[in-house]
């Protein structure tokens, strides 16, 4: 039996239960696939815990145990860790936190599996490149459609095929919006208010409303699958901030569903991106996307079109996301390519 230990950056909503996944999964790995996997340490901004043997629940559950100061570069440093899952919050502007911890632990060659999106969005290009040098897996399913297949689907699934289109609806907080606001016909105030209140929208839900979310994920699904070199903040981009309740009775009347959706496209023998309010009529698969569902449609040459709906916006699912790239680790560990 091999151990595998794990470290995770960023210990909050989403860490957390990467966490208790991993705990409840630990004899699954054992038995399918040969590894004890063990949960060697964790850190928030500003504190964490270290312990070579594992962290149990409680003991990652014990605030008191914690360090601190054991964060960023002493945490890195520090910790036996095999596998990084980089949960830090995002900063599409300079990357953050997110993009120290990943530099530092591909400098000591952990295989990296990003959640947080901000240093994919800023340098995918030199993440990919020292990853491949150093010879470790750089996985980022949770940074871009949580729990539904987007770069694995591309990559993997349809490589075989030249993608002419992807279109997505992959921020579950503006979905919630605009469904409520279609279906109670209220304004964009009370629909993020609702939405609030139910824990979705954040109390600054700018990222979101405003297309940073989408355009994030949007620039790194199109880095990662196309290599691309596609930049957030130069790409053309609409929120719903502006959507008002006379456009929505306008386009109740017309049978009209608003979305927010990232597109990529292949025009000119280039990939290029946007993200766009689009208008769907009843006959389009996204008008019928409701709540914080997501969404991902993609055109190709030789199998046509088809579209994946599911995975709503939960941190489970994000969590889960994580755990299928782990598990991605885990079988490229188990067998080697020679």
């Amino acid at each position: 039996m091999r151990n595998l230990n794990v470290a995770i950056t960023g210990f909050g909503g989403i860490g957390r239960k990467v966490a208790h996944l991993l705990h409840e999964r630990r004899a699954d790995y054992k038995k399918r696939y040969g590894f004890d996997l063990r949960i060697v340490g964790v850190c928030t901004g500003s504190a964490g815990i270290i312990h070579e043997d594992g962290l149990d629940q409680a003991a990652l559950e014990d605030k008191e145990a914690y360090f601190k100061g054991l964060s960023g570069a002493a945490f890195i440093d520090h910790v036996p860790a095999d596998v990084l899952v980089e949960a830090s919050p995002t900063d599409f502007r300079t990357g953050g936190a997110a993009l120290a911890y990943i530099r530092s632990a591909l400098a000591r060659r952990m295989h990296i599996i990003a959640i947080s999106k901000g240093a994919l969005a800023v340098d995918y290009a030199g993440i990919r490149e020292e990853a491949s040098r150093q010879r470790v897996a750089l996985k980022l399913s949770g940074a871009v459609g949580s729990a539904i297949p987007t770069i694995d689907l591309i990559q993997y699934n349809l490589a075989g095929c030249r993608v002419s289109s992807v279109s997505a609806i992959v921020t579950g907080t503006t979905n919630v919006i605009l469904s409520e606001m279609m279906d109670k016909e209220c304004s964009f105030a009370d629909a993020l208010a609702a939405a609030q209140r139910l824990g979705i929208a954040e109390s600054d839900p700018t990222l979101d409303t405003d297309g940073w979310d989408t355009a994030c994920k949007i620039a790194i699904l199109s880095n990662a699958a196309f290599g691309t070199a596609i930049e957030v903040e130069k790409m053309f981009r609409q929120g719903i901030s502006g959507v008002t309740l006379a456009d929505v009775r306008q386009w109740r009347a017309a049978g009209l569903m608003p979305r927010l959706v990232g597109h990529i496209d292949y025009i000119d023998e280039t990939y290029q991106a946007c993200v766009r309010l689009d208008l769907c009529d009843q006959a389009h698969p996204f008008a019928q996307v409701h709540g914080s569902t997501k969404a991902v449609r993609i055109t190709t040459d030789l199998i046509g079109d088809f579209t994946i709906v599911g995975g709503g916006s939960h941190p489970y699912g994000t969590a889960a996301a994580a755990l299928k790239d782990l598990e991605h680790i885990l079988f490229m560990l188990q067998r080697p390519v020679l």
